[in-house]
């Protein structure tokens, strides 16, 4: 007998739901609903769930205790504090305490009476004006959050501020210039092809922005146009720091919709999924919104705009999971799985979403696209530089002077951005370290700015592009502070998976916060999660850690310079 090969692997959980109807997301949907307002663990109430629906108890329990919204008890008022790094960054971690204080309930926990609960979530995508907390789905930010949700201040939740910094905006237009949406697919879907379609994205040279950067068009000629094919628009904007998902899919959601339409038709798909983080409640009903208008204005259905082609459009809530937001991971979670990151191959282009061929694309990736089947590929090609194309949109966290989202080309100085639109620090902060692409993206040195913003350029400076948010440090955050806290966002969100990654963060930080200076231990700790983890995840925490402490200049006792 030949052993099965990877492309053969059988996955349990997968085939009992696809026996009882393929529940997905109904199931983490029915389960988030369980959930709302006990205290309860797990066990209590989502094996109910899961009978529910024809599966065993198992099958409710894994998610439930796996999502942080699933997982974490729940009062009859649900406060989610922002432990993400840019709030880390605002007020050195201390907002978690006032929190607690001022509400009578320590994070993680449910008061007595079942009245109110504290949950830390790692970002909620207001970095530009944090720390901030969401009451329910009422936003509370800046440095008083902890009394507006103690009602002695009004709550204050600004909007987030846009801006243009390449004269011709391909991602902002619809924000910042007033750009009608659905321009494009129209004509497009009435007297385009595909093929057009594919032709104009290979020659933009257009890479994902959700951090690995991979080709648009190679990606979706891996689909090869199969039967079945199902594009997903991966909104699960997880670094903390970055905000432009959000900030699309509020401000611009058309535009999103638009881009997904575009890449179905160009896929031969028939279905798209638009997957929203919890943590962005507004993003969520935004969407909703819009895809709402666009079945009622001809866009979406079973004969768009009097065509043939049919397309249908889910919308889908997360439930709490930063490597969720990791393809095949997130894919994972649509099934009603846990979102821990699949070994590949197979690829989900030839095995996704219940064993279809599935797209993902990041929701700035197919903001962009619109643009580019207008304008062509060709002027896209234009901007940015060569290899790296086009522009991006970065995210700069509450400590500069004019935080916010700025459009800017690839290949952007880094000191136009921190100096020239963010203005440098505010209060007269003395910038002491710059995260780039998340916390495990890298640090840079106040020093080491003289870099465009390009992958390759960040890489050669031990930093990530990733989401392209920007979080500034301060000299009140001590670096060993900032060593924890990386070290705590590990812990916290490696999915388990994998051996090196689940063992290796918690770890690292129990290394960590006895303060000890790096050795033997690290070393092989280090070289564990970067050769043997399953995914980016795992292998980015060494080179993340080591861009910190280059960044501080040997600041961290005993580790060098």
């Amino acid at each position: 007998m030949v052993p099965a090969g990877p492309a053969d692997r059988f996955d349990a959980f997968r085939a009992l739901a696809d026996r009882r109807g393929r529940p997905g997301h109904r199931l983490i949907e029915s389960l988030a609903e369980a959930r709302a307002g006990t205290a309860d663990g797990p066990e209590v109430w989502a094996p109910a769930v899961a009978a529910g629906f024809g599966l065993p108890a198992a099958a409710a329990l894994g998610p439930a205790g796996y999502y942080a919204d699933l997982a974490a008890p729940h009062g009859r008022r649900h406060v989610r504090v922002c432990a993400g790094t840019a709030c880390f960054a605002a007020r050195a971690g201390r907002h978690l305490t006032e929190v607690a204080d001022e509400l009578g309930v320590p994070v993680g926990a449910v008061s007595p009476d079942g009245g109110t609960s504290v949950q830390a979530v790692r970002c909620l995508g207001y970095c530009y004006a944090g720390p901030a907390a969401l009451d329910g789905e009422k936003a509370c930010t800046g440095p008083t959050a902890a009394g507006q949700l103690a009602g002695r201040e009004p709550p204050r939740a600004p909007e987030i501020p846009a801006a243009d910094d390449t004269g011709d905006p391909v991602l902002l237009g619809g924000v910042v210039a007033g750009e009608l949406p659905w321009q494009v697919w129209p004509r497009t879907v009435a007297a385009g092809t595909p093929d057009e379609v594919r032709r104009e994205v290979a020659v933009s040279g257009l890479r994902g922005r959700g951090g690995a950067g991979f080709g648009v068009a190679a990606k979706w000629a891996a689909a090869g146009r199969a039967p079945g094919t199902v594009v997903v628009a991966n909104g699960d904007e997880g670094d903390p720091g970055s905000y432009a998902d959000r900030l699309l899919m509020e401000g611009a959601p058309e535009r999103v919709l638009e881009g997904l339409a575009l890449a179905c038709f160009a896929c031969g798909a028939r279905r798209g999924v638009v997957l929203v983080r919890s943590e962005y409640p507004r993003a969520l009903a935004r969407v909703r919104e819009a895809v709402g208008r666009a079945y009622a204005d001809g866009h979406f259905g079973s004969a768009v705009h009097g065509t043939t082609t049919a397309l249908d459009i889910d919308v889908v809530e997360g439930a709490g999971s930063y490597v969720a937001g990791e393809e095949t991971a997130l894919i994972a979670s649509l099934e009603g799985d846990r979102g821990c990151a699949r070994p590949r191959p197979p690829y989900p282009t030839r095995r996704g979403l219940w064993d279809a061929p599935t797209v993902v694309n990041n929701v700035e990736t197919l903001a962009a696209v619109p643009w580019i089947v207008s304008r062509g590929g060709e002027a896209y090609a234009r901007r940015g530089v060569p290899g790296e194309t086009g522009t991006k949109l970065v995210c700069l966290s509450e400590r500069f002077a004019r935080p916010g989202a700025y459009e800017v080309e690839l290949g952007t100085p880094l000191p136009r951005i921190v100096d020239g639109l963010g203005g440098g620090l505010r209060d007269g902060g003395e910038l002491t370290a710059l995260q780039v692409g998340g916390p495990l993206g890298g640090f840079l040195a106040p020093d080491a700015l003289d870099t465009p913003l390009t992958t390759a350029d960040l890489a050669s400076r031990g930093a990530a592009l990733g989401h392209a948010g920007l979080v500034a440090f301060d000299q009140r955050v001590p670096p060993e502070e900032v060593l924890r806290h990386i070290w705590g966002f590990a812990a916290a969100e490696s999915c388990g998976a994998c051996s090196p990654c689940r063992v290796g963060s918690r770890r690292g930080l129990e290394l960590a916060a006895t303060g000890a200076p790096p050795g033997a231990e690290w070393e092989r700790l280090a070289r564990v999660l970067a050769e043997a983890s399953l995914c980016a995840f795992g292998r980015r925490i060494p080179p993340a850690v080591h861009s910190l402490a280059r960044a501080y200049g040997g600041r961290l006792p005993g580790w060098a310079a």
